[in-house]
């Protein structure tokens, strides 16, 4: 049996947090009906697609990498790291990766780049909605911790309300220090 591993990221974009991917190796003989690209998903699916996964998939991983990582490497290289995380993190290895987007890092196994590949691919649909339930778990954690800052309704995305609340009380450890809106308010 060919394994094949999607492989998705969620948080390329926010101002604060880690970037999380994952990467999923479904059953052909347990097929999860409603997959699809995680944002077009309500939270309440999401949640229930995410419970499926785990239980019927071959193998599923989470990759990370952290805010100190994205602001060393970059976020594409700091993502691509993530990736090789997740796929490393199989308990299968598989015999090819699918990576939703036009880039994608060095595995080693043949990888296919798919753009909109959340949409059309179940494996990567799969690996988008265990990446975001995980993420947005992680920032709605992050909320109780920093309450003024709004976590939990924007998820560290670059809205008027994050960038008035890192305006009115400045950057956390978990914010990007290399991403433009945050780092004007670096000092030094």
């Amino acid at each position: 049996m060919r394994l094949i591993a999607g492989v998705d990221e969620v948080g390329r974009g926010p101002l604060a947090g880690a970037v999380v991917t994952a990467a999923v190796i479904l059953d052909p003989s347990r097929p999860i009906q409603g997959l699809a690209d995680s944002k077009k998903l309500s939270e309440k699916k999401r949640l229930m697609l995410a419970d499926l996964i785990k239980e019927r998939a071959l193998a599923w991983s989470l990759g990370r990498a952290e805010v100190e990582e994205i602001d060393q490497l970059n976020i594409l290289q700091a993502t691509f790291l993530a990736m090789q995380r997740a796929v490393a993190g199989l308990s299968l290895r598989p015999n090819e990766v699918l990576v939703d987007g036009n880039q994608y890092p060095e595995f080693y196994c043949p990888t296919q780049a798919i753009v909109g590949g959340d949409a059309t691919e179940p494996a990567i649909s799969a690996a988008s909605i265990l990446a975001k339930v995980t993420r947005d778990a992680e920032l709605i954690e992050l909320d109780k911790l920093y309450p003024e800052y709004g976590f939990a309704q924007h998820k560290g995305y670059p809205t008027k309300a994050h960038l008035a609340a890192i305006a009115q009380h400045g950057i956390l450890p978990i914010h990007r220090k290399s991403f433009a809106p945050v780092k004007r308010y670096c000092t030094g």
